[in-house]
């Protein structure tokens, strides 16, 4: 309401009631002034009030919404359910237009202002994550995988004869699927063994880029955040690397804007050599639903290239849940989130060597991966009709989710046409059989705990289905075997 339905309310209700209602809609509208005048993250995070109401004002700037909008061409963000126009709070045109995913819209003024605020407010939180040399950034409603392929093909508009994609190897499929998808030739960079760690074949990088031609090579893609005992790509080395030889740097760096030591090697990278891009993941990192990732780069102009080189128009619910979320949180819950999450880790890691002694194993020495850990599987004992990636299995029927169960196998996996052997273990051959978990955003010291005793119940089950003898003695059994024996 303005100041004339104040006035107005004054007749119906005591004047100093009406203004006291005033005043504390006030608060609410000075939060909103101060966001769209500075466009940064709130420090303190926002009331679910608060909020609602700047997603109500939003939309119903949009023409879907207009009391006598009449639309009569074939895209008129007409909602039937009003279940889902609910959920979207009577959002319907999507963010950008059919040349462009960052262009406003003229039908969707409410919806335009959404994005543009969202992508200022991520490009914000970027910097406070640690990367404070990013120049632009723009949310997209597909995962790292796709966004890795819009990149690369941005890249390829610019390199017309290059088809080579140099790639430290990563298990993951989404990395895989993305270049081949986009038409490019994975050329597979096999890890070094570096005591338990899996790090990057720097010397085998740049053999691959001058046996190939740089002008044949599209980019080299590294990756950040991955599944210990992986590491970490030697983004500094490879960035210089880049530099030398002119090639685009593409960084996968999907769940680690969450991670100083992740932020920390990206902006070490820009300043060093080239970083074109990097991709992150919305929830990985923000804990929203899946369905969106953040584009970002150290040269604007780079980055307007491949939000122009999104074909159509896209979906704002990505977009949409970051803007809550983000101001739900603030500035300051969101740094706490990152201290929790360190402190998080050490305790996991604490914790997990504490079950790994108890079963004969150990904790794999992986210090350059702060998100991931691995515990050794070295004494468990497979049977013909056993498999230790069992362990996995039972760990998930018992509720415990995203531990990953590496076999150390020699077999070979086809993904997309390409063969990789022992898929999931990021090389051909590791020391042992291991286990991994992660200390990710959003974990607390309770998942921990209960993860902990879970993994020694099952591990304890698993090694008695197996008849394994190397389990390690108790205590009381120590004492026992430890008695001198009379003469016989």
């Amino acid at each position: 309401m303005d100041d004339q339905c104040y006035d107005l309310c004054t007749k119906l209700v005591s004047q100093s009631y009406i203004q006291q209602g005033k005043q504390a809609k006030l608060v609410h509208q000075k939060k909103i002034k101060h966001l769209l005048q500075h466009r940064k993250l709130p420090e303190d995070g926002w009331t679910d009030q608060t909020i609602e109401l700047l997603l109500q004002e939003l939309s119903v700037m949009d023409s879907n919404n207009f009391p006598d909008n009449c639309g009569v061409g074939e895209r008129e963000a007409r909602i039937f359910s009003s279940l889902v126009a609910t959920r979207h709070y009577r959002f319907g045109h999507g963010i950008g237009r059919s040349g462009e995913i960052t262009a406003i819209q003229p039908k969707a003024a409410g919806s335009s202002v959404m994005m543009k605020l969202t992508n200022s407010l991520m490009l914000d939180v970027i910097k406070i994550s640690g990367i404070q040399s990013a120049a632009s950034c723009f949310i997209v409603p597909m995962a790292t995988g796709m966004s890795l392929s819009l990149c690369m093909l941005t890249f390829k508009q610019s390199r017309p004869n290059a088809k080579y994609v140099i790639w430290p190897r990563i298990d993951q499929k989404s990395c895989i699927k993305s270049m081949i998808t986009s038409g490019f030739e994975p050329v597979v960079i096999e890890n070094c063994i570096e005591g338990d760690e899996l790090r990057t074949n720097l010397t085998a990088v740049i053999e691959k880029i001058e046996e190939l031609d740089p002008d044949n090579i599209l980019c080299v893609m590294t990756t950040t955040s991955c599944f210990a005992p992986r590491v970490p790509d030697r983004l500094e080395e490879i960035s210089e690397i880049c530099k030398k030889f002119d090639v685009p740097h593409l960084i996968n760096n999907a769940y680690g804007l969450q991670c100083t030591k992740c932020t920390h090697l990206i902006q070490q990278a820009s300043r060093k050599g080239r970083v074109d891009a990097f991709v992150q993941s919305t929830d990985k990192n923000f804990m929203v639903p899946v369905g969106g990732s953040i584009i970002a780069g150290f040269d604007a102009k780079l980055i307007e290239s491949i939000s122009k080189a999104y074909p159509g128009r896209a979906s704002a619910t990505p977009t949409m849940d970051l803007f809550i979320t983000l101001l739900s949180m603030g500035s300051q819950k969101y740094k706490e989130l990152l201290k929790e999450r360190k402190e998080n880790y050490q305790y996991l890691a604490s914790k997990l060597s504490e079950v790994a002694s108890k079963h004969g194993e150990r904790l794999l020495k992986t210090h350059h991966n702060a998100i991931s850990m691995g515990m050794s599987l070295s004494s468990i004992i497979v049977k013909e009709d056993k498999d230790v990636t069992e362990i996995g299995s039972m760990l998930f029927t018992r509720f415990v989710s995203g531990t990953r169960v590496i076999s150390n196998s020699s077999t070979d996996s086809t993904i997309n046409g390409l063969k990789i052997t022992n898929f999931g273990a990021h090389c051909d051959k590791y020391n042992c059989p291991y286990l991994t978990a992660a200390a990710s955003i959003g974990m607390t010291r309770n998942d921990v705990d209960t993860f902990v005793t879970r993994l020694d119940k099952v591990l304890k089950k698993y090694k008695s289905s197996v008849g394994s003898n190397c389990d390690v003695q108790s205590e009381e059994e120590k004492t026992t075997n430890n008695i001198p024996q009379g003469n016989t």
